[in-house]
């Protein structure tokens, strides 16, 4: 309409019988009333209700006698940008963010996971594993039908009552793990690192030593009672941590690294993979860069 009055030099008239429309439709202003109170009060009462959406705040608006259909009540609520947002997720405990070094002594760092696995009659059982990530030393299995967290504290406070507490204890977001009774637990006792949801390789001492659980004990054994798995698991802790050798640690066992370290600062212990991620450095060459496997 504009580009032919202005370009053509037509009446409006003209122009709105071209382009098959009535003139008032054209000259037509909306008139409409002022909804400033309404829409103040749509603002308080969205603020109060924060996740209400437009049909609550509606039934709200009609007990304080504020009455119109839904498409205006949407129309406000969409203008004065009310939408209530998805939430992204359960609540999650944050614990420490700070970035994790290599732990230097034992107890410095414990790991914390749960492995499933199932007896012969289909009846699920889950263990409670904890590493020390230093010495790659399993603390203890703990083989159960149920672990809350009121399990955990109790498992927990019996290791640092025998080994002391640790400066930190890294574990994923599972619900045991962010329980009510593990935060207070930890309160000004000990940094609870929990990794990024759907980030396992932030735990990887850890999911290290998972992946060896089920492939060299879980996974070659049938339990047909639960007091069989516990037998058995804890025989698999006993050789895991004093007979098998691991190439992280220099083909020693968790227990003879452990006490060959003692409290001193790690030493770096090179691995028995064919091509190393990091080349060796040379004799009398100092390298600031070192790599450590996990497993």
């Amino acid at each position: 309409m504009n580009r032919l009055i202005e370009q053509h030099g037509l009446s409006q008239r003209r122009a709105c019988r071209l382009v098959g429309i009535d003139h008032s439709i054209w000259r037509y202003q909306p008139r409409r009333a002022d909804d400033s109170a309404l829409r103040q009060r749509l603002r308080e009462l969205a603020q109060e209700r924060r996740r209400f959406g437009y049909r609550r705040l509606g039934w709200l608006l009609a007990r304080e006698g504020h009455t119109m259909n839904s498409k205006k009540l949407y129309r406000l609520y969409r203008e004065e940008k009310l939408m209530v947002r998805r939430r992204g997720g359960r609540k999650r405990a944050l614990g420490t963010r700070a970035p994790m070094a290599l732990p230097l002594t034992i107890n410095q760092r414990w790991s914390l996971d749960f492995v499933s696995d199932t007896l012969s009659d289909g009846r699920r059982f889950r263990i409670l594993a904890i590493v020390d990530d230093f010495s790659r030393e399993c603390l203890t299995m703990v083989v159960d039908t149920s672990l809350g967290g009121v399990r955990v504290v109790r498992e927990l406070e019996r290791l640092t009552l025998a080994r002391g507490t640790p400066q930190i204890i890294v574990s994923d977001n599972g619900t045991e793990l962010t329980s009510s009774a593990v935060l207070r637990w930890a309160i000004d006792r000990v940094a609870w690192h929990y990794i990024q949801p759907g980030k396992p390789v932030q735990n990887a001492f850890i999911e290290s030593f998972n992946s060896r659980l089920r492939d060299e004990c879980l996974n070659e054994h049938v339990f047909v009672r639960l007091s069989e798995a516990r037998e058995i698991i804890e025989a698999w802790r006993h050789d895991y941590n004093h007979v098998r050798p691991h190439s992280s640690l220099g083909a020693l066992t968790p227990i003879e690294f452990a006490q060959q370290q003692g409290d001193r600062p790690l030493e770096p212990v090179w691995g028995s993979a064919a091509v190393p991620l990091l080349n060796r450095p040379a004799k009398g060459i100092t390298s600031t860069d070192s790599t450590y496997n996990c497993g």
